[in-house]
């Protein structure tokens, strides 16, 4: 993980608390460039991840395939789209608190993090929940195709 890993849960608490997500799962500039980093593969290949990551994602996936019916349906509560994010949040911080993966690896999955934590962000908002929750089954898709977790399936939809 990265030198500054101490600071990552304050800097996902700031995200949250000032409403600005993108600031939980922002990739980390080492390099003096300021690129744009983009979701790629690992020279055509998924990248590693560990037990803490494949569980943390395994619970969000969890979340959203038991909460999806309600959600397409229309039946989802306001209530209940704060706890799924709430829950949602909770495995984001597991991960982001203690993976322990590549540097590169590391800030590929920061990507699909920030995409979660959008997700949840617009699923506590006023309107567009239901989006919200669109983004979160999207980034688990790409979390699939760009990282190795046996056995992983997106989300039915």
């Amino acid at each position: 993980m990265f030198l500054t890993k101490s600071l990552i849960p304050a800097v996902v608490a700031l995200g949250l608390i000032t409403g600005n997500p993108g600031l939980a799962a922002e990739p980390h500039d080492h390099g003096g460039t300021t690129a744009p980093v983009q979701l790629r593969l690992d020279h055509g290949k998924k990248w590693q991840t560990d037990d803490v990551v494949r569980r943390g994602m395994s619970e969000i996936r969890v979340a959203m395939t038991q909460s999806l019916m309600s959600i397409h349906n229309n039946a989802f509560t306001p209530a209940q789209y704060e706890a799924l994010a709430e829950r949602i949040q909770k495995q984001i911080d597991y991960v982001v608190g203690n993976c322990k993966l590549p540097e590169q690896a590391d800030q590929q999955l920061h990507l699909v993090l920030e995409q979660i934590i959008d997700g949840a962000t617009d699923m506590k908002a006023a309107t567009g929940r239901d989006q919200g929750a669109v983004k979160i089954v999207r980034a688990l898709a790409q979390y699939g195709e760009h990282f190795d977790h046996a056995g992983w399936q997106p989300v039915e939809h």
